[in-house]
């Protein structure tokens, strides 16, 4: 009896680990990659925005899908495997995302004709001749020498990108970089509730039991973030201790299949 007790208090300290953590770590990727947007996309409204939406995507995605699996599979141990790449994904961010986020931004800039004066002046083409008096669009002496020569700018001077992807174009970044982890993420909680569930007749409470301690671990994750570790950690740090933690729910979901096994009705039948 005694020994049944203590696995089933073992496991469902396993599985609240899994829980609060997985809540702590989707915060720190929305927090750390706004600050990680930034230099791309500007300090701009639009970037919060994207992180927001995109992370509700990855949650929505992630309990959907992780239900179903859960279901199917009804051991943590795919689970597990399933974090593998997300950590991975994770270690890999300060590697390889400037590159991504670059192009993006390249993609949708478009070049701006600018006419640069003798003095050093420009502005675009199309506001220059709009300044200028209609006599001389009408036509000029060819003979009479230019006060002011003008030479092409610089072609990579003079690029803005629309306003439609200056807000589009933090979102796509957003995906890019931030979907697949906190989707990864996400699963846990509907798994965990899968994992947990002994007696159907108390699913509602365990179902609220997870999804709190899923959200405390978020609003630890968004504090502890924002004002301890943003003020003494780079992003790169950060998302480096963000995948190693990864790996840690992985080590954590094999360890619930090989020392505190499946407890649905053995293990309540003789803790009574």
């Amino acid at each position: 009896m005694s020994e049944a007790r203590h696995n089933a208090w073992g496991r469902q300290w396993a599985l609240g680990a899994l829980v609060f953590l997985g809540g702590f770590e989707v915060m720190v990727l929305e927090i750390v990659g706004a600050r990680f947007l930034q230099p791309f996309f500007g300090g701009s409204f639009y970037i919060w925005t994207s992180q927001i939406g995109v992370v509700m995507l990855a949650l929505a995605l992630g309990y959907a899908v992780g239900g179903r699996l859960a279901d199917r599979w009804q051991q943590a141990r795919p689970l597990g495997m399933m974090l593998i790449p997300a950590g991975i994904f994770i270690l890999l961010i300060p590697n390889f995302a400037g590159g991504m986020l670059d192009a993006i931004m390249e993609r949708y800039a478009v070049a701006t004709p600018i006419e640069v004066s003798a003095d050093g002046g420009g502005q675009p083409a199309s506001e220059l001749i709009g300044e200028l008096p209609a006599d001389v669009l009408e036509g000029t002496d060819s003979g009479a020498p230019s006060e002011a020569p003008t030479e092409p700018a610089p072609e990579d001077a003079w690029t803005e990108v629309p306003p439609f992807w200056k807000k589009m174009a933090p979102a796509l970044g957003s995906a890019v970089v931030f979907l697949l982890p906190c989707f990864v993420l996400a699963m846990i909680s509907p798994y965990i509730i899968r994992l947990a569930t002994q007696q159907v007749e108390k699913v509602g409470t365990l179902s609220g039991t997870v999804y709190a301690a899923s959200t405390v671990g978020s609003i630890a994750g968004v504090f502890i973030t924002a004002y301890v570790l943003l003020d003494h950690y780079s992003n790169t740090t950060l998302f480096r201790a963000t995948g190693w933690l990864t790996f840690g729910l992985t080590g954590l979901c094999f360890a619930l299949d090989l020392l505190w096994p499946e407890s649905s009705k053995n293990e309540s039948d003789s803790a009574e």
